[in-house]
């Protein structure tokens, strides 16, 4: 192997060690936790080196060596150790070795958590992405200087392979014959729990049931072991864009954490029998046969001279101006106008579920980066609802597609879709199965454009069909706004009518940010009794409506107003036809306000219209106790408490724990006509 190559290999392994005593010894300035790559420092050098600028990687808290290699300094991981503003990464916002970067000279790195196995999943949709953008013959793939094709690699701890997750993105990787390599460092250790106590086999025994997955062990204390393998393995995904798995048995040489200490768990004997392994000593006596050991001396002498240099300008560094805290929560998106012609002369009028499908399909029309993919929405099928047929004949099997039952896949794997350019549309196919997929959405999505400063946001659309729909039952009627309300870092549209699903469809695709479109079943065919105004004239092609804009849906008489005999109603989705049917019992009394997006919220039409009134009701079909509704009407009573002739009132589904699969039970736990009438007549009685 070339002597330069093994010098800067051991230049390398010798920084993370000076690193790692300079933060051992500085533990009151190195306060916020951190993991060190000691004892894992050959297989992660060794892996760096294959890598080129456009290769994507995403590593794991331990992996300080693997970012050495790929070319960041000291200095630099240092300002993240320490959260200080110039980090490179996360400006101040996340651990050490949490890294994304998009710097054209280095692999790409997306955003991910401390989550273990939670990588995995968008990791793998990385992979996915190129593949596709491969495919397509895309001016978006970026290649090498003679045509090479880009390798990702998933780097994970062994513990984390009993990760439920983790199967997931195997078993898509080998589906679908992903580029993408899962660097799996082993070192007997999850935290304090060893490995005889924690998996019953190890994950190149685990990889034996994904047909298709090629896979292979190595000793990662051996950099010459370590470099020959993955060298190997680099070069057949780069040609031959299969998955693998490498299976590096490693040494543990410090600390879990910083926090979480050898001493408190670790005896001895094990210390011992991992020191053995260090790949320091294993190079230095290899290097000893071929370079004179005073040269060795003198480099690390100069290695930890300029490292403590480094550290010391890193703790003079500046901090964070605490007025950034706020930055980067979103991506800022171009539309805020409504544009385009909302009821076209001649057109007819079309099912909420067929404005959804045209709108798509105008988008994959016009933009060959589009793909939706999802359970059921496949050409055989094009959805339980038909909410995606036809599309599947129309635009292949290789932009519109099934995939297994793997919620968290389907929505996890947007991230690194959206990293590399593809525009996904995904789907969920009943609102109460979004619970597997929160892991990503929370932990991965929702923070990832706010921990990469930017570099990272999520720009995907997530369909969910939502809401009771006449005996759907426990497991098919739910509705989870408020559940979805709760993650920062997301939008949320929920359309009321046909020509606001293609607006908010369309505004949600050209927004750099994750979109949630909350889909209501019963509002899609119009079947269930008083919602035939959910059908509407279809808009025109290039029709779009903003976020956060809602609409006055009916207005009360100016007389009514005057009098002071008149409230209004704040609602959204079904309940903007519960309230419209209230409506037909009052005499011209009633202001009905539909929100049409749940994240942004239209707070200036609420007020003002609340203002306006004296009285309120805010309406909705999702159980009433500790609500979205019930949040927002405390912000009305805090934002218009001057003008309130009556407390604010709120209306929901019974507190029952399910949607009763019977209908007449169903009826009684949902809002309808009657009680809203009831809450209305105490209202204008005040």
């Amino acid at each position: 192997m070339d002597q330069d190559l093994l010098l800067k290999a051991y230049r390398l392994m010798y920084s993370a060690k000076v690193m790692a005593e300079i933060y051992e010894a500085n533990r009151s300035i190195t306060k916020y936790v951190h993991s060190t790559s000691r004892g894992h420092e050959a297989i992660q050098l060794a892996t760096a080196f294959q890598l080129q600028s456009f290769d994507w990687v995403s590593p794991y808290y331990r992996d300080e060596s693997l970012l050495l290699g790929m070319g960041w300094t000291p200095y630099d991981l240092m300002l993240q150790l320490l959260t200080k503003a110039d980090d490179p990464f996360t400006g101040g916002r996340s651990y050490y070795s949490h890294p994304n970067s998009r710097a054209a000279d280095k692999p790409k790195i997306i955003h991910q958590s401390s989550a273990t196995g939670m990588q995995a999943i968008p990791t793998t949709g990385v992979a996915q992405g190129l593949l596709y953008l491969e495919k397509i013959n895309s001016d978006k793939l970026v290649k090498g200087i003679n045509g090479e094709l880009p390798v990702v690699i998933c780097s994970l701890g062994d513990a984390s392979i009993t990760e439920g997750e983790v199967s997931e993105a195997f078993q898509f990787a080998v589906l679908k014959e992903l580029p993408i390599i899962y660097l799996v460092q082993d070192n007997d250790w999850g935290i304090s729990v060893t490995a005889e106590e924690g998996r019953a086999m190890d994950a190149y025994e685990y990889a034996e049931g994904f047909k298709g997955l090629n896979k292979i062990r190595v000793d990662g204390t051996d950099f010459f072991h370590s470099y020959d393998t993955m060298k190997k393995v680099v070069n057949h995904v780069r040609e031959h864009r299969k998955p693998w798995l490498v299976h590096a048995k490693t040494s543990l040489l410090n600390h879990h954490t910083s926090g979480v200490r050898k001493e408190f768990y670790r005896s001895e004997e094990d210390l011992n029998k991992h020191a053995i392994g260090d790949p320091i000593v294993k190079l230095r006596a290899a290097l000893l046969d071929v370079v004179n050991e005073d040269e060795l001396n003198k480099m690390e002498e100069a290695v930890r001279k300029e490292i403590t240099e480094q550290f010391d300008k890193a703790v003079s560094a500046k901090e964070p101006d605490p007025a950034t805290v706020g930055d980067h929560v979103f991506a800022p998106t171009k539309i805020d106008e409504e544009g385009g012609e909302r009821s076209p002369a001649g057109k007819e009028k079309v099912l909420m579920v067929d404005a959804a499908l045209f709108a798509i399909r105008e988008l994959m029309e016009e933009f060959p980066e589009c793909v939706l993919y999802g359970q059921d929405v496949g050409k055989r099928l094009g959805g339980v609802f038909r909410e995606a047929a036809t599309l599947g004949e129309q635009f292949g099997d290789h932009r519109v597609f099934n995939t297994a039952v793997q919620e968290a896949y389907i929505i996890g794997s947007t991230v690194g879709m959206s990293a590399v350019g593809v525009k996904p549309i995904v789907e969920v196919q009943f609102a109460d199965y979004i619970y597997p997929a929160f892991n990503q959405l929370v932990t991965e999505i929702s923070k990832s454009n706010y921990l990469s400063c930017g570099k990272f946001p999520v720009s995907a659309i997530i369909r969910v069909p939502t809401g009771a729909y006449g005996g759907g039952g426990p497991y098919h009627s739910g509705c989870v706004e408020t559940t979805l309300l709760s993650v920062k870092g997301i939008k949320i549209a929920y359309p009321s009518n046909a020509a606001d699903m293609k607006g908010l469809m369309k505004a949600a695709f050209h927004d750099p940010n994750t979109v949630v479109m909350l889909e209501h079943k019963g509002l899609y065919w119009s079947k269930v009794g008083g919602t035939e105004d959910a059908k509407r004239v279809e808009p025109s092609k290039d029709y779009i409506l903003p976020f956060g804009k809602g609409a006055v849906i009916l207005e009360a008489s100016k007389e009514a107003v005057d009098n002071g005999e008149s409230a209004c109603i704040i609602t959204y989705g079904m309940g903007v036809y519960w309230a419209k049917a209230a409506a037909k019992k009052f005499n011209r009394q009633l202001e009905i306000i539909d929100l049409r997006t749940l994240f942004p919220l239209d707070e200036d039409l609420v007020f003002e219209t609340v203002k306006k009134h004296g009285k309120c009701l805010v309406l909705t079909e999702e159980q009433q106790l500790n609500s979205f509704a019930e949040a927002l009407a405390g912000r009305i009573s805090n934002h218009c408490f001057q003008w309130l002739d009556a407390p604010v009132e709120v209306l929901g589904a019974l507190n029952l724990p399910a949607v009763p699969l019977n209908t007449g039970l169903e009826y009684a736990m949902l809002p309808n006509a009657d009680k809203i009438s009831e809450i209305i007549k105490r209202l204008l009685a005040y």
